[in-house]
């Protein structure tokens, strides 16, 4: 869907001297440097509500959440000039993102050729970007800037192709998958007062604190936020499957005794919406209950590394896992912040029609301003 020079088109080797590359674009030490950006946007862009009224939350994340995308990963020039025709192309790929076009991703049906299409563009748009910073000797504060400047243990630098098909796959991954958990956390929010309330305290707390400030640091405080989300994300997925092919014969034991072999060569499908509700490992699995993970709980650790599988899992486990925590805490936390809220629709139920099930019709919220005091 990206491209051929990344993911699972390139031999192994390849493939993990990338996914280094992602890792190391979004490691803390660089994580810090976007949490200014990220303020930037999300005021900016919640300063255009009106003094009270009524929006699709669903549609406003998507949004912003592409707006952030657009400043910290791809960068200004995007962000400044493009962002328009960028944002359009993106969403032509996304289109794409259905059980045809995954069962068959080559057929020529409409959808299929709008997402090639808008590929080769947006691939397009991101190779004039590189080729002109690489021209006027530019380097800029963002991933893209990242991509342009690392290299193969070999010593080779990457190509413009390779870093336009890195580029698209990690906007999809920081964008779209991060619209869906953060809809679906506004929902289950909205719709559970007593943990509204209680990351609504929590901000309070923090306001008193920092005086009203953000940093990096100051989202890690944010424990009750972060449980709020992780557990929309436990219970709504954004991956609802992961697979992979097994490479030795192994022995697998049941929390019965059993013992089955799955052989070698044989593809494993984890089923990520079954793993997250196992009530062996959750208590209630299907009650919405962020202190499931408060110490003392943990229930996410019950059954091992894998209990929760939201984010994957082992070497093949999401390396934005971090960025995506951080782009939402920072737009819960201005929400909670300066709006009074409430869920008007019914509470969304997924879009199975969807490879990767997002809230089916819109999330009608109304909300009216209102400010936390610092003191």
């Amino acid at each position: 869907m990206f491209g051929t020079e990344m993911g699972f088109a390139v031999d192994y080797a390849t493939r993990m001297e990338q996914t280094r590359f992602f890792v190391d674009s979004l490691r803390p030490a660089q994580l810090r440097s976007y949490v200014d950006p990220m303020v930037q946007e999300v005021e900016n862009y919640f300063a255009k509500w009106g003094e009270q009224g009524v929006v699709d939350l669903k549609y406003e994340f998507e949004e912003l959440l592409m707006l952030i995308s657009s400043r910290c990963l791809v960068g200004k020039e995007v962000r400044e000039k493009m962002f328009g025709e960028f944002c359009t192309l993106f969403h032509e790929i996304e289109e794409g993102v259905n059980f045809a076009s995954f069962m068959f991703p080559y057929i020529p049906i409409p959808v299929n050729r709008r997402r090639d299409r808008a590929r080769i563009r947006l691939k397009g748009i991101i190779s004039e970007v590189v080729r002109s910073r690489k021209i006027f000797n530019s380097v800029e504060d963002d991933v893209l800037q990242r991509f342009i400047d690392s290299t193969y243990k070999g010593g080779r630098g990457t190509t413009v192709e390779e870093v336009s098909g890195m580029m698209l796959g990690l906007i999809f991954a920081g964008k779209h998958t991060s619209a869906m958990t953060t809809t679906w956390t506004g929902a289950c929010l909205l719709s559970h007062a007593k943990y509204f309330d209680a990351a609504l305290e929590e901000q309070k707390q923090i306001i008193r604190k920092y005086n009203g400030n953000i940093d990096y640091n100051i989202l890690s405080e944010m424990v009750t936020l972060h449980s709020c989300i992780k557990e929309a994300a436990r219970m709504h997925p954004a991956l609802p499957t992961l697979v992979r092919q097994v490479k030795k014969d192994s022995i697998v034991r049941t929390k019965e005794g059993h013992e089955y072999v799955i052989p070698r060569g044989d593809t494993l499908v984890n089923l990520v919406m079954v793993n997250n509700r196992l009530a062996h490992i959750y208590k209630d699995p299907m009650v919405y209950d962020p202190d499931r993970f408060r110490p003392g709980r943990e229930e996410d650790k019950a059954g091992g590394k894998f209990s929760y599988t939201s984010f994957g899992g082992g070497r093949h486990a999401c390396g934005g896992e971090a960025y995506a925590y951080m782009q939402i805490k920072i737009i819960f936390s201005h929400l909670l912040r300066n709006f009074e809220m409430e869920l008007i629709s019914s509470f969304p139920k997924p879009d199975w029609s969807k490879f990767l099930p997002e809230p089916k019709g819109k999330v009608m919220v109304s909300y009216k301003r209102c400010h936390l005091p610092s003191m």
